[in-house]
């Protein structure tokens, strides 16, 4: 089954209404955060609501994903006591490479209640993170997602960080191709003004052309935006839904070749096709036959 992750909304680990209310704002998933929306003085505090609201709360089918701290600061204290508390994953801050991805497994495995329950999505927002890319996305199992955090990793390039996002250009990409060719999904930065839709609109638009295949959010109202790029249109799924039947009704046939419009479709196409309609399937947008 796909697992959607076209939004993953920021919840700050100090704000109990934010986390006790995680579960209507309509996100795929939703990230109780310990690191950048909690200051130094109050991390303690924060963990004790965070790993309250994983026993307490029904986020009911939305993903729970909680955001420790970084290993060389807090993240050794965060990891076994959110562990034991069984989210759904982690969100990894500044993964720089594939042994930091190890020695999170290493102290996920000491604490894990059902074994292999807890996935890992590694945060890359480092220059070297993000040269690291590919051996990260392919260092362990439990990794099912790379995320791209553009703040922290244009600060480290000394470039200023614009809307149109011309600086993150070849991290987006190295993000997306890595990610493919391990076979996990992408997930695209926040876009950080929660007050311009328009500009939302057109980032997600960019970021879903690019490949990926969600996008991190800092407030709710941004989730619609999201959605509604990521969402398969009708037309996508009148395409896939013909590109499937010509290749049944070629298959049945004992057809070699098939083509639509009197273009030749390869496994490339087929491959997207699938990906839509089981994309559609799982948001309720179309049903298909069993056969």
């Amino acid at each position: 089954m796909i697992v959607l992750r076209r939004s993953l909304l920021f919840l700050p680990g100090n704000n109990p209404g934010m986390l006790q209310n995680g579960g209507v704002f309509g996100a795929d998933g939703v990230i109780l955060d310990l690191e950048d929306a909690v200051a130094p003085t109050q991390k303690d505090a924060a963990r004790l609501l965070v790993t309250q609201a994983l026993q307490t709360v029904d986020y009911e089918n939305v993903e729970k994903i909680v955001r420790v701290n970084p290993l060389d600061t807090f993240g050794t204290v965060d990891i076994p006591v959110i562990v034991a508390c069984q989210p759904d994953a982690l969100l990894i801050p500044k993964v720089e490479s594939a042994d930091d991805v190890l020695a999170v497994v290493k102290l996920i495995e000491k604490s894990e209640k059902i074994p292999d329950s807890v996935k890992i999505i590694a945060l890359l927002e480092t220059p070297k993170g993000i040269a690291e890319a590919y051996s990260i996305a392919k260092a362990h199992p439990r990794l099912v997602a790379l995320a791209l955090g553009a703040e922290d990793y244009t600060a480290g390039l000394g470039s200023k960080r614009t809307k149109e996002g011309g600086e993150i250009y070849s991290a987006r990409m190295q993000v997306i191709n890595s990610a493919a060719a391990a076979g996990i999904q992408s997930i695209d930065t926040p876009f950080t003004d929660a007050n311009d839709p328009v500009g939302l609109m057109a980032d997600t638009e960019l970021a879903k052309s690019l490949g990926f295949k969600g996008k991190l959010s800092i407030n709710p109202r941004q989730i619609d935006v999201i959605h509604s790029v990521f969402n398969p249109t009708a037309t996508d799924i009148e395409w896939a839904t013909r590109v499937v039947a010509a290749i049944e009704k070629a298959k049945a046939e004992g057809s070699g070749v098939v083509s639509m419009n009197g273009k030749m479709i390869d496994a490339p196409i087929v491959s997207r096709a699938e990906t839509i309609l089981l994309l559609a399937e799982r948001l309720g947008l179309v049903r298909r036959e069993v056969r």
